[in-house]
């Protein structure tokens, strides 16, 4: 489903967990002036998120249209059937990020048809109420995974709600998501996770040649650890499949190694060929762009001005990392443009003064 403008939200929306996620869904329905109601097993959360404009604590005399179990996935068969169960008339959904067993648990109760499941497709290393953002879904896919008795009223109501937060809705069968997620959420943080593992056995100085690859690889490997125990013993069966085929890719490198260059050199364009598969920006298909690289002073406003130089040349940046050479006083900012147009990004800079290279 591609996205389009929201319709009216009708209100009050529940939100039962204001950690990230929680938190930054009633940060987003507010900026559409929302009525979001906040709920947690920590008072304190609540009053965290609350505190930065995420909604109001929830009372017991006011009916929700709709329910966000905002929980992990251990919970949240309990959670939202505590919910159908309470408020008859309220539509319910979640945010975890595997599907088919809770969708299983939830259809052996009343009230199953008023159930539709999500998952936004967004998060960060960081958690709690203090970390979430109105902008954390924006651009963002968000799938819903409606079982076979939910009602169009119930699918709508998600879907209406993720448009609201700013995410692309993508309606998927609960088992097709669970999928699609060991491929490209789950296997990736086990990746990484190992990656960063190894880093323990680092000796002497050998971190000090870390550069930005090593960073990219490892970035996500510090996400809660507790959440994630959670989410691969629930979808152990999906990640087990992708992980044992990238245990025979390994084997075929390890054995390779210094043997067969032909077979390092499959492996490698495999790879290749698999970063041209992700979509590019706001889920278009995969573009090439031209990468600029240009020397940033580290000191305040150096990245506006270069973001103001960089618009009046009237090339659109398609993307943009920053990363920091170590020992000195200035970083690296990767700009990614229109294939075809670095080079007249690299004169427009450098005409007003900057370091900037192909």
């Amino acid at each position: 489903m591609s996205a389009a403008a929201p319709r009216a939200l009708p209100g009050p929306v529940l939100v039962i967990g204001c950690g990230l996620i929680g938190t930054s869904i009633g940060l987003a329905l507010r900026a559409h002036e929302v009525d979001v109601l906040l709920a947690d097993a920590e008072p304190g959360n609540v009053e965290a998120a609350a505190s930065r404009g995420a909604g109001r604590p929830a009372t017991d005399h006011v009916e929700p249209y709709l329910v966000v179990a905002a929980v992990p996935p251990t919970a949240a068969a309990d959670v939202v059937v505590q919910a159908l169960r309470r408020w008859p008339a309220a539509y319910v959904t979640d945010v975890t990020s595997v599907k088919a067993g809770l969708q299983r648990e939830i259809d052996a109760h009343p009230g199953a048809e008023r159930f539709a499941g999500g998952h936004p497709m967004a998060g960060s290393e960081r958690s709690g109420p203090m970390a979430g953002s109105a902008q954390l879904f924006e651009g963002r896919p968000w799938a819903v995974t409606p079982g076979s008795a939910t009602l169009p009223e119930a699918l709508d109501a998600v879907v209406d709600m993720a448009l609201h937060v700013g995410a692309v809705p993508i309606i998927l069968e609960a088992a097709a998501h669970d999928r699609a997620v060991a491929l490209v959420s789950h296997v990736p943080q086990v990746m990484s996770t190992l990656t960063a593992a190894r880093l323990n056995d680092a000796q002497g100085n050998h971190l000090a040649l870390a550069g930005p690859g090593l960073r990219d690889t490892t970035r996500i490997a510090g996400s809660d650890s507790a959440l994630w125990i959670d989410i691969l013993g629930t979808n152990a069966a999906d990640v087990r499949a992708v992980l044992e085929l990238v245990r025979a890719d390994l084997d075929r490198v390890i054995d390779a190694l210094g043997q067969d260059d032909a077979v390092i050199g499959d492996v490698l364009e495999s790879g290749r060929r698999g970063t041209e598969q992700i979509p590019g920006k706001h889920g278009s298909a995969p573009a090439r762009v031209d990468i600029v690289h240009v020397q940033v002073a580290d000191r305040p406003g150096e990245l506006s001005r270069l973001m103001t130089d960089t618009g009046q040349s009237g090339v659109n940046i398609e993307d943009l990392r920053l990363d920091h050479d170590l020992g000195r006083p200035v970083g690296l900012a990767e700009i990614a443009v229109a294939l075809g147009v670095g080079d007249s990004l690299v004169d427009a800079l450098t005409a007003r003064g900057w370091t900037a290279y192909r």
